[in-house]
């Protein structure tokens, strides 16, 4: 029988299991890699090679993801030898790469067994564990094209990789103290400190943050600024050097009791933690943790994650203390993932480098997730999807009847490619608002390409035509442009994650989308499938004074939903003067409400949130995108139950909208009356939930759907995304929500993705749009 397995089958030690499992079985014949996956061939007594399929895919190794097997039958020759042969080359890669993966339980005990070679040994690793994505350059996944090809194995660790009964058999990144990579520390100008080699680099590292110094650690995708996660003075000095003022610093603690001291842990979030993804997990935190105020400032929750490389391993263990780590660079750059881009990025930055000599090939910053209650169970909700979980692929509805690419959103940015019923989507590349991370958009571009064999016929793009991810779409040639409008991207990535094609109604919530008038949409309510669909509602259209200058002073809006709600010339609130802002300039900003320069209309949520925070004196001015109705979220009271009004009624242009003045008359009347605020944020949070899932029924109900969607980045919020699926399935809708892929814009690269698909294959278009986006 000839066998060809298909999926995650390379660099898991997906070989070494049929080895073992033909031997078991007493079957001759033979294994190898390919670019499209795992062939065998095996030979034998008729229920011998039968029990061999059926346990092919059964017993698969922890870290293998088997998608298909494809058999058939051949003249038997007579062999009774298995072996593992040598890869074949050439052809077109077609085999998935594995993602990243934590250290796992066996390496754990050898890391810290005094006995044992690789006693503290910081690149401990085996086939069950450690880099994949972060150090492959090609396919096959063998050690000649990843970054471990300048490292000679040992004869002892050639030994263990030779030898089928063993768990580092054919383990790519397989080395010790006397053949593998070496941790080194040094100071800020590169100048080695003390001896290198790994245990002396480590607790140097060690001392030095216990004593207060800023830590640039080096780990599998990039750089860490550590610090400790106690040390005001340190987490503040942090913040200074980093250019980072408020957004919130990940902490990295030891182990899941450490995190327990730190905050509330319930059953989903430990899965989370103890994935063998290791994402930062977001969970409520503990009012007596250990932790300095600089680390998260005015929110409610933490962002945790466990040590993940043994490197991380032994920091921890050594420190004894949570560790902030945050992404090495400045504010708004990419991550460094190269030493002299470090040393000379972040050297301003750290007091001290934590280096080694193994490349990282591709930077990859660590996920995010949370989880939330919708349906029957705490699920996963990934709000940053990246070391861990990429490139593992999502299969498409729709095949993709020609390659394609998927440029993504401008903000949270990542890129998408596709290749029949198989799209990947690419590691987090951030806001493209600079070179520096244009150019990482356009290197993990180029990478996936050679990786994945994809040669992109037709390329998708955001309508938008300013953002740098529309203009590289346009210098492609030779290819198809599918422009799609932002919000229905949000809508297809969430049916295609989970392998549906519509039609549904979506509630799409965000900050800002280029919509099909022209306008800033963000309150959208959609009715569609994967390749078209209709407007069925939205919010309220209010101006934004000063255009993108309103987001990041939402005050601006609040004057804005002022002068909507309340009169042209509305006064100024009480809580925005105590904040500092000007009456001249209030009236100003008024003025650019009531008219049309510099002043674009949305239907934001996003925008809408900004302003209820303004009101609540909450948050006037933001350092972050989200930073106003984060905060908003983080100041509503649990306890609190009922909403503000917030009808379904008819708009200025005809169209069925969610009238959201009638929610900021109610919030400025609790604020009259001295209503706190925690009150208040939970009335908006509820009356908003409640109003989206009344016109989502209403909708369906008009539509005969039973489907609904609830996306983008707005439904990141906990309070909104669970109230919300939750009246929904109430009333009998089968609800989807993100999973896998963020509900923000990073989740835009596979929305496009299903809908360039879709689009193709429902009209065979083969001209090209060159001449003007759609």
């Amino acid at each position: 029988m000839r066998a060809r397995v298909e999926g995650t089958v390379q660099g898991v030690g997906f070989r070494p299991h049929v080895y073992r499992l033909s031997r078991e079985l007493e079957l001759g014949g033979f294994v190898l890699n390919d670019h499209r996956g795992v062939v065998v061939e095996v030979e034998g007594v008729a229920g011998a090679v039968d029990r061999f399929l059926e346990r092919l895919a059964a017993d698969a190794p922890p870290l293998a993801e088997v998608e298909r097997v494809r058999a058939e039958e051949l003249p038997a020759t007579g062999g009774r030898k298995f072996t593992i042969v040598e890869s074949e080359a050439g052809g077109e890669p077609a085999a998935p790469v594995s993602p990243d993966t934590a250290t796992c339980s066996d390496c754990l005990a050898e890391l810290f067994d005094p006995a044992d070679r690789r006693y503290r040994y910081p690149f401990i690793n085996c086939t069950n564990c450690g880099p994949r994505f972060t150090i492959v350059r090609g396919v096959p996944y063998d050690r000649p094209l990843t970054t471990m090809a300048g490292f000679d194995m040992c004869a002892r660790c050639r030994a263990e990789y030779e030898d089928p009964g063993d768990r580092r058999f054919h383990a790519q990144p397989n080395a010790c103290p006397e053949c593998g990579p070496a941790a080194r520390l040094t100071d800020a100008a590169g100048r080695a400190i003390g001896r290198d080699g790994g245990r002396d680099a480590v607790a140097a590292a060690v001392a030095a943050l216990a004593a207060g110094s800023i830590v640039a650690v080096k780990g599998l995708g990039g750089f860490h600024l550590a610090c400790r996660a106690d040390d005001e003075v340190a987490v503040a000095d942090l913040r200074a050097r980093k250019r980072r003022e408020e957004k919130p610093f990940a902490l990295m603690v030891a182990d899941v009791e450490a995190a327990r001291g730190l905050v509330e842990l319930g059953d989903a979030e430990e899965t989370l933690l103890g994935d063998r993804a290791r994402p930062i997990v977001l969970a409520p935190r503990l009012g007596a943790a250990p932790v300095a105020p600089a680390v998260a400032p005015r929110a409610d929750e933490l962002g945790l994650m466990l040590p993940y490389s043994p490197l991380h391993h032994l920091v921890l263990e050594d420190a004894r203390f949570p560790l902030v780590m945050t992404s090495g660079n400045v504010s708004d750059e990419p991550i460094a993932f190269r030493d002299e881009d470090a040393l000379e990025r972040l050297g301003a930055i750290a007091d001290l480098f934590l280096l080694h000599d193994r490349p990282i090939e591709t930077r990859t910053d660590d996920s995010v997730v949370r989880a939330v209650a919708v349906g029957d169970r705490r699920r996963p909700l990934a709000l940053r999807r990246s070391r861990g979980y990429v490139p593992a692929s999502v299969a498409l509805p729709v095949p993709a009847e020609r390659p394609l690419l998927a440029c993504g959103a401008e903000l949270k940015n990542t890129f998408g490619l596709a290749k029949d019923a198989r799209a990947w989507v690419g590691h987090h590349i951030g806001d493209l608002e600079n070179w520096e991370t244009l150019r990482s958009f356009r290197e993990g571009i180029d990478h996936f390409e050679r990786l994945f064999a994809v040669r992109p016929e037709v390329v998708a793009h955001d309508l938008h035509p300013d953002y740098l991810s529309t203009a590289y779409a346009l210098e492609r040639e030779g290819v198809e442009l599918v422009g799609v409008q932002h919000h229905h991207a949000h809508l297809a990535a969430c049916l295609a994650e989970h392998g549906e094609t519509g039609p549904a109604v979506g509630a799409i919530y965000d900050g800002t989308g280029l919509g099909l008038d022209g306008a800033v949409w963000g309150g959208e309510l959609l009715a569609g499938d994967l390749a078209a669909f209709e407007r069925a509602g939205h919010l309220w259209p209010v101006r934004m004074p000063g255009g993108e200058r309103a987001i990041r002073e939402p005050w601006r809006m609040a004057c804005a939903w002022l002068v909507e709600t309340t009169g042209p010339e509305p006064e100024l609130p009480r809580a925005l003067a105590a904040g500092g802002v000007d009456p001249d300039r209030w009236s100003q900003v008024a003025a650019l409400a009531r008219g049309e320069l510099a002043a674009p209309v949305t239907t934001s949520v996003g925008r809408l949130f900004d302003a209820v925070s303004a009101l609540c004196g909450v948050r006037l001015r933001v350092s972050y995108e989200g930073q106003a109705a984060i905060e908003l979220e983080a100041a509503s009271s649990a306890a609190e139950e009922g909403g503000y009004p917030l009808p379904w009624r008819r708009g200025p242009d005809g169209a069925p909208v969610l009238d959201a003045r009638e929610t900021i008359r109610a919030v400025v009347r609790d604020l009259d009356d001295d209503i706190a605020t925690p009150v208040i944020a939970a009335r908006f949070h509820d009356g908003l939930a409640d109003a989206t899932a009344d016109a989502l029924i209403s909708q369906a109900e008009a539509r005969s759907l039973s489907l609904a969607v609830l996306s983008g980045g707005a439904f990141a919020n906990r309070r909104l995304l669970e109230r919300t699926a939750a009246a929904l399935a109430r009333a009998g809708l089968r609800v989807l929500v993100p999973e896998r892929l963020p509900p923000g814009d990073g989740g835009i690269s596979l929305g496009q993705a299903a809908v360039a698909a879709a689009r193709t294959a429902a009209t065979g278009e083969r001209r090209s749009t060159r001449a003007g986006l759609r």
